[in-house]
């Protein structure tokens, strides 16, 4: 597990503390957390033993990194929430990271069960696929400041919560984690605190 700053910008307006396990250089690349997109199973046919063992290898990054985070910060407790995706309906097999998550948070001490602070309630655009993917109506709007606040129900329950929020995969260029993090502060959290499986890198250069 490794820390990084995550900087302000239009989306975002102060410094936030960061966490990913491993750099993310391209799905089946070498070494690359392909476990990542597996999960995402946009089209909700993987094979069951396939979403099976990536499960698996979520469960055991979580249970190795979330522990150290906690004791990092020195907080006696967290409430973990989870970047939604991007639409509003998917099937419960395209959502394992959030079951998966949410099962490791209920076993570690300290941390506390946010997953579901966060409810897209209008489509956005899915930002890691293709354009030009065929057969796959990828409708909504591109990320723009505050796009999180006006596509999602946020709990009134982050309201002076010390919070870890969890995604998948950082891209610095993507900004929908940074305005993720806004909205929790705008909605009254003590804290926000990052943490990401992967973060993209690209030809040798964290993205």
């Amino acid at each position: 597990m490794l820390k990084f700053l995550i900087e302000p910008n239009d989306f975002l307006r102060q410094e936030i503390q960061a966490f990913y396990h491993t750099d993310y250089i391209g799905f089946r690349k070498p070494n690359n957390p392909d476990y990542i997109n597996i999960l995402k199973n946009t089209y909700g046919n993987e094979q069951a033993f396939i979403l099976k063992n990536s499960v698996q290898e979520l469960r055991e990054v979580l249970l190795a990194d979330l522990p150290r985070i906690i004791q990092i910060l020195q907080l006696n407790s967290l409430m973990v929430c989870v970047v939604p995706r991007a639409k509003t309906d998917y099937q419960p097999n395209q959502l394992l990271l959030k079951s998966t998550i949410r099962g490791v948070v209920n076993q570690l001490n300290g941390y506390n069960d946010g997953i579901g602070y966060i409810a897209r309630h209008t489509n956005t655009k899915t930002t890691h696929l293709s354009p030009t993917l065929p057969n796959y109506n990828n409708d909504g709007a591109k990320p723009y400041p505050g796009i999180t606040i006006r596509t999602c129900n946020i709990s009134n329950d982050v309201r002076g919560k010390n919070i870890l929020l969890i995604d998948d995969l950082y891209t610095k260029t993507v900004n929908i984690d940074e305005d993720a993090i806004q909205a929790l502060l705008t909605n009254g959290a003590n804290s926000v605190t990052f943490y990401a499986i992967g973060r993209t890198k690209y030809r040798g250069i964290n993205k």
